[in-house]
């Protein structure tokens, strides 16, 4: 599909990172946008600093794993603008989770899933029979992760579980989208290809009392920047994408309709091949050997 100016894009995640980022390369192109956001604060900033730039924006607080806030949001949206051609469900957290799989406390899986699977869930429900209703072009961006999506990081697994879940919607959406002959694509983005400077890493700031952790932490959450220095003393380079080119890379991937928004890489391209090799060999997972022995 073309993106033209006064067509609706919808995001969620919208208020910092990739969300904004993709939200503001809508405006730019010339849609109107429509930003959901469970952190009010940050949402509130982020559509006046739209609305200073001149885009037309509606903004929204919405928790999108509760499905009567999704569903809300739908109906606002369309009552306020009689259609939406592009629907981001980007919204995501990192679930906290510590140790071996089970040690893990249960309410970080369910967290976890609430946002990162149900929510893209409930977007494909409350915004698709009303695109499919509205005949005109439309597209679908969930986004996943290499992290599951391409191959699980065992010390991030809960996150990878539900970024693998992602892929496999999506591609089962964009079967259902075929065969009834719609004009809506879907794509599943793979942000990258290298680390990205975003909220994900401070997620249980906006984590939902009702799935308030069990059991205390054994260990202080770690910042991307405690992170990033640690790989650094350890002599690892670090390597950053900007969000900006992430936003750029999916609106290119909506105009040309591509599946796979997964940006070039050599790294997860050689993990891509090894998983495969060791499905079709029938062996073990030989990739996560470096896991493993850790």
């Amino acid at each position: 599909m073309e993106l033209r100016a006064g067509q609706v894009a919808v995001v969620t995640g919208a208020a910092s990172g990739i969300g904004l980022a993709m939200a503001r390369r809508f405006a730019a192109e010339g849609l109107k946008v429509v930003l959901a956001d469970v952190e009010e604060g940050a949402l509130e900033k982020a559509a006046a600093g739209l609305r200073e730039d001149g885009a037309v924006v509606h903004a929204r607080v919405v928790d999108v794993g509760q499905r009567e806030e999704v569903v809300a949001l739908a109906e606002e949206t369309y009552e306020r603008f009689g259609a939406v051609h592009v629907l981001c469900n980007n919204a995501g957290v990192g679930s906290g989770a510590e140790g071996r799989m089970w040690e893990h406390d249960p309410n970080d899986w369910k967290w976890a899933f609430a946002v990162n699977v149900w929510g893209v869930f409930h977007g494909v429900q409350a915004f698709v029979p009303r695109m499919l209703a509205g005949g005109e072009p439309g597209h679908i961006v969930n986004t996943s992760s290499g992290d599951g999506g391409i191959a699980p990081l065992p010390t991030a697994s809960v996150y990878a579980v539900t970024k693998a879940a992602v892929v496999t919607m999506t591609e089962s959406l964009y079967a259902h989208l075929r065969a009834e002959h719609a004009r809506v694509g879907a794509s599943v983005l793979f942000p990258g290809p290298h680390m990205l400077r975003t909220g994900l890493w401070e997620s249980h700031r906006n984590r939902p009392d009702r799935y308030a952790k069990q059991k205390p932490r054994r260990t202080p959450y770690r910042s991307l920047d405690q992170w990033e220095a640690a790989m650094k003393e350890a002599g690892k380079d670090v390597r950053f994408t900007p969000v900006e080119e992430v936003a750029d890379f999916v609106a290119d991937g909506i105009r040309a309709d591509r599946f796979w928004l997964l940006p070039d890489s050599e790294h997860s391209d050689a993990q891509i091949r090894a998983r495969s090799r060791s499905m079709l060999d029938r062996a073990d997972p030989a990739y996560l050997e470096n896991f493993i022995l850790d």
